[in-house]
């Protein structure tokens, strides 16, 4: 019995167990087998006598594998902690001082779907699943207006979970801002580690209970009844921040010192297992106050190499998990758009590991751009393919330490920049990215820096405050620091680089093997060797012309190159042999299947007659479209009036979209063709004003006949929140000394003075004299962007019923219009407003107006006091919510159609010339001038849909700031 005191052995009789205990603290456990053997066991001569019988008989080679279910009593220090693996969690989950809530946007009505129809089976699971849920109280019966449906999807086992179909409550529910933590921040602090365990919670979840006032929105519709949830189920938008907010409450002390957590992943790491032992613990305790419960077997207890959020993590650094990229490896070629996105999504998520990223999935993400048709190519499966193999042989890349040994090498090309950044001569990162549209026009010295500034922003919390070296292959960088010229992006990114401790060194372009690739790319020369055959050269001779062999002609010798090149016709006949699809085409022909395909005399592959254009022979089919296209002959037809022509002569696979792609990206045609789609960017309407005559808008109305008091224009003035209007009579000549003096006399006399004005850019609004003037009143000005009249539409829409008003009032009482105005800006303001849904005047003096209408109906009120005072402000907050919702429906009309409108600053866009039939708009004016001009850069964005744009010397009297809806995004011609 010594060797059992020895191992400090535990004998369970009941379950005829013995536990002992090893000299590393590992439990062993050994049990009793029970059941009789499966097996019999029988000699060489009764196995020959079954073999002669005729009895089947198999080979079978069984080794023994050590595969042993986790046992909580044999792993070191978790055995402390048996409570905080449950196989079921005990009762419902303590009150914590984080619960779940579910805020909903103002107005939400309660969401009640129909349940979805189930298979039997599914019923049955159902049923279950319902009842083991009722069992643990984590749903009960509910009489709540709101019901979603429920579904099943199957888990990697073949089981069914239960999943709530959420999706239309989600979108009603204000999103919770808690940010996730970033997983490359998370791995940083894993730095020298060599032990880790990952603890995994048990339907963590479920761990949380939901405030009481919430629960009925969570209720779901079944077969069976109508429950609803007590605890924090799966599918609720705001789920997984408020339980990353518990975790990182609960482990605040431990957080970057010994923990990370990402949800309800956790990760404890340590340098040395004697600090583990620590470490693990403080964790488990941590747990088991808080009454939070792991899953053993999905924990993995004091390993020297960790599978966190699908990376492996080890002492050496972070690699690519290969059970996560199984799915990589497996998946089929991308049939549509959206199979592309999620490649790449999925790819894109360890794209730190693979170099050169950006530039081996172009071919892939310029088909995910919205002015791409797609199309499968060879050049698509070859990145597709490539990132593939990237993955399956990705590096270890090192965590970084400290702040020394920082080494970034750069480098750019007219395709992308690309950088790497190492430690110590070991790599931490790799990063690319393709070059933005206005980019591609930069200049050589301009793209390397631009590749410096892309890595120091990228990496800027490995190397702010670091000592850092920089390596490039552009010589001239070096002097950056000392160079005496500098354009404006160069001093922008000079003041960049002044925050960092660098050094910039020259590195030869053959030596910077690192981030060499995006600059070496093979570059077409634009001169080929040519050995000209024997009998074309004495053909030349005999035309007595001197011949000289590439290589023979002296630099001083200035040459003429005279091109000859066969017809079309035959170019496509050189080049058909060799290509894939009609070889293939020729050995169906030759077993007797043609279909549409025919050998011609010639011994050219026909396709009903027509040419067949192989598809390697790109420049051939660019050829052909542009003699369709954009010749003397044929004036830039669309996309299917081409295609109609050329399919008379030609043929290829997927001709008719590589045409209409062709004349979508002709320059020409963008600047000259009608639209067919609405204006670019959201409607952004003006902020409600907090009180009557805050803010006002003004316009003239001009043209009117000139009457005996000299009178030919009105100034309309309107207030912005009650609607009410100032109809003042003027002259065209009047000047800013007497429009000064009427806008006292008919605002400020009567209102007060506005906070701001909101009109177009009329001569007289721009004047010094009218801001200086509004200036001294404390008056701000805002100006509508160019062509723009819908940013003061009040003001035009006013406008167009005083002009109805107008004809009508000269129609029925004759006389000069200014006679009366009075009395129209009394009708005006006396009518129904749809907006405010009342009268102007009522809203701008609490009360309706006797009229001769109404007489009678208005009886006088005395409010004195406070109360007057209360329902002052109660109709004011009654006119603003009124004026938000005509906002927000106009808003949504509006917005129908139309897409919201992002540009780059250094984009170069067209501009609309004229959107308005009869106006000169830049200088451009009648039925051939071009709808768009340009392009132009943008310079900076002025309002949430406006920008300024670079305009020419020739428009410097127009203002450069303008909405989207006069853009058009350049597709460039291929």
């Amino acid at each position: 019995m010594g060797w059992l005191g020895k191992y400090k052995s535990r004998i369970l009789c009941d379950e005829q167990k013995v536990i002992l205990k090893g000299p590393n603290g590992k439990r062993i456990s050994y049990k009793a087998i029970t059941t009789k053997p499966s097996m019999k066991l029988m000699t060489m001569r009764q196995l020959r006598q079954h073999i002669r019988k005729g009895y089947e008989t198999y080979l079978c080679l069984l080794k023994e594998v050590n595969i042993e279910e986790p046992n909580i009593y044999q792993i070191a220090v978790v055995n402390e902690f048996p409570d905080v693996f449950p196989e079921e969690i005990p009762g419902m989950p303590p009150e914590r001082e984080v619960e779940f809530s579910i805020e909903l946007m103002p107005g939400t009505a309660p969401i009640s779907k129909a349940p979805y129809r189930m298979a039997p089976k599914e019923m049955q699971e159902l049923k279950e699943q319902l009842e083991e849920l009722l069992e643990k109280g984590y749903i009960r019966p509910s009489v709540s207006p709101w019901g979603a449906p429920v579904l099943f999807v199957k888990k990697k086992d073949g089981s069914l979970r239960l999943c709530i179909d959420y999706r239309e409550l989600n979108q009603a529910t204000i999103k919770n801002k808690y940010p996730l933590p970033r997983i490359d921040d998370l791995f940083d602090q894993l730095k020298g580690a060599s032990t880790f365990s990952k603890i995994d919670l048990r339907s963590g979840y479920h761990q949380v209970r939901i405030a009481e006032k919430d629960v009925p929105k969570t209720a779901f519709r079944t077969r069976y009844g109508h429950y609803e949830f007590t605890v924090m189920p799966f599918g609720l938008t705001n789920a997984p921040a408020v339980f990353m907010d518990l975790m990182n409450r609960v482990f605040r002390p431990y957080l970057d010192t010994f923990v990370v957590v990402f949800i309800d992943d956790i990760l404890v790491y340590s340098k040395t297992p004697e600090d583990h032992e620590k470490h693990l613990r403080l964790t488990l305790q941590t747990l088991r106050e808080n009454q939070l419960y792991a899953k053993l077997s999905k924990c993995d207890f004091w390993q020297d190499r960790a599978s966190f959020l699908g990376h492996i993590i080890t002492q050496e650094g972070v690699s690519v998990d290969p059970s996560k990229i199984k799915a990589v490896i497996e998946w089929r070629a991308p049939t549509s758009v959206t199979d592309v996105r999620s490649f790449l999504g999925l790819v894109g998520y360890y794209q730190r590991f693979v170099k050169d990223f950006s530039k081996i999935a172009r071919p892939l993400t310029n088909l995910t751009k919205k002015t791409t048709k797609f199309y499968w190519d060879e050049d698509c499966e070859a990145a597709f393919q490539e990132l593939k193999k990237r993955l399956t042989t990705a590096p270890v890349l090192t965590l970084p330490s400290g702040t020394e040994g920082f080494d970034i090498y750069s480098d750019a090309s007219k395709k992308g920049l690309g950088c790497v950044l190492m430690q110590n001569r070991k790599v931490v990162a790799y990063a690319s990215r393709q070059l933005k549209v206005h980019e591609v026009n930069y200049p050589t010295h301009d793209l390397e820096l631009a590749a410096v500034v892309f890595a120091l922003k990228i990496w800027r919390h490995y190397l702010y405050g670091a000592q850092c070296k920089i390596y490039t292959d552009h010589k001239s960088l070096k002097y950056i620091f000392t160079q005496k010229e500098l354009n404006m992006r160069q001093r922008r990114w000079l003041e960049l680089l002044s925050d960092y401790d660098l050094e910039i060194q020259y590195h030869e372009g053959k030596a910077n093997v690192v981030a060499d690739a995006l600059s070496r790319k093979s570059e077409h020369s634009c001169r080929a060797t040519w050995i000209l055959p024997e009998e074309l050269f004495r053909d030349f001779q005999r035309l007595n012309l001197e011949v000289k062999q590439y290589g023979e002609v002296d630099s001083e010798i200035q040459l003429c190159t005279m091109t000859v090149t066969p017809s079309i016709f035959e170019e496509i006949k050189n080049g058909q042999p060799g290509d894939v699809k009609l070889e293939r085409i020729k050995e169906r022909m030759k077993d007797g299947v043609n279909g549409p395909f025919m050998t011609h005399e010639d011994g050219s592959i026909r396709y009903k007659g027509r040419w067949c254009v192989p598809l390697k022979c790109a420049d051939i089919k660019r050829q052909i479209m542009e003699e369709g296209h954009n010749t003397p002959y044929s004036v830039h037809p669309g996309g299917d009036k081409l295609y109609k022509d050329l399919k008379k002569n030609f043929w290829w696979p997927g001709m008719k979209r590589e045409v209409a792609e062709f004349v979508s990206r002709c320059l020409n045609c963008q600047k000259v063709k009608a639209e067919r789609c609405k204006s670019n960017g959201l409607v952004q309407p003006l902020e409600v004003p907090k009180w009557k005559w805050d803010s006002i808008s003004m316009d003239f109305v001009g043209g009117l006949p000139l009457t005996k008091s000299g009178r030919d224009k009105i100034w309309v003035i309107v207030d912005r929140l009650t609607k009410t209007a100032r109809f003042i009579p003027m002259n065209e000549t009047w000047s800013m000394d007497k429009l000064a003096k009427a806008y006292v006399k008919y605002v400020v006399k009567h209102h007060g003075v506005p906070q701001d004005i909101i009109s177009d850019r009329d001569s007289r609004f721009l004047s010094q004299f009218w801001k200086e003037l509004q200036t001294a009143m404390g008056t701000k000005l805002k100006l509508s962007t160019a062509f723009h009249p819908t940013t003061d539409g009040q003001t035009e829409r006013t406008i167009q019923t005083l002009e109805d008003m107008l004809r009508a009032c000269v129609l029925d009482l004759q006389g000069s219009w200014d006679e009366h105005l009075d009395l129209i800006e009394f009708s005006y303001n006396n009518s129904y407003h749809a907006s405010i849904r009342m009268a102007p005047y009522e809203a701008l003096y609490g009360q309706k107006c006797r009229s001769p209408l109404c007489w009678g109906d208005i009886v006088d009120q005395v409010v004195l006091g406070p109360q007057y005072l209360q329902d002052t402000i109660e109709k004011v907050k009654v006119i603003q919510e009124r004026m938000k919702a005509a906002q927000d429906r106009q808003k949504s009309y509006a917005d129908l159609g139309r897409k919201p409108a992002e540009f780059e600053i250094g984009e170069k866009v067209l501009l609309k010339v004229s959107p308005t039939r009869g106006v000169m708009r830049f200088g451009k004016k009648g039925k051939l001038s071009p709808r768009f001009i340009g392009p132009y850069d943008i310079l900076e964005k002025v309002g949430k849909v406006a920008y300024r744009l670079a305009l020419p010397t020739e428009l410097d009297k127009v203002t450069n700031d303008f909405k989207t809806r006069y853009f058009s995004t350049i597709r460039f011609h291929p």
